[in-house]
């Protein structure tokens, strides 16, 4: 017997291999090795410990042109306009609040000129009744009702 003797407790399983099945296109291209457009030139380097270093040079990948960005971002703007804007705001609600204010006190004293001089004409009024100016003087004196009948 050549099998190889397990030296370990497990049990013997059945192992399924799967091959993997190539899936063929009905059109398949064939690839075909394309050359560069030329043959770079090999170059030879010597480092500084006076190893050279032999080999192709190659020229290094330029990006594509991005396009330019402001020196500022856009958000950057934004949020200064929005702060300039909320300062300009708060000004006006500042000066539009004393307005308010300034206008309370102001109609606050003409209400209360005005009772002065209602309530000063009034008592001029009043006190002024004791001169008799033309008007029409009436004398209550006591009086008897009896039996429906006025006796004054």
């Amino acid at each position: 017997m050549n099998e190889p003797t397990l030296r370990h407790d497990h049990q013997r399983s059945a192992v399924e291999v799967h091959h993997p099945t190539p899936v063929v296109a009905a059109h398949t291209v064939p690839l075909v090795p394309v050359q560069p457009g030329g043959i770079p030139a090999v170059t030879s380097v010597v480092l500084p410990d006076g190893r050279v270093v032999t080999g192709y040079a190659i020229e290094p990948a330029k990006p594509e042109q991005v396009a330019a960005k402001p020196a500022v971002s856009r958000t950057a703007v934004n949020i200064a306009l929005g702060g300039i804007g909320f300062a300009a705001v708060c000004g006006g609600l500042l000066m539009l609040t004393t307005f308010i204010t300034a206008l309370a006190a102001l109609v606050t004293q003409l209400v209360i000129l005005a009772a002065v001089i209602f309530g000063g004409w009034i008592a001029v009024q009043i006190f002024s009744a004791s001169g008799h100016r033309g008007g029409t003087t009436v004398n209550i004196r006591k009086a008897v009702i009896k039996r429906n009948h006025f006796h004054g």
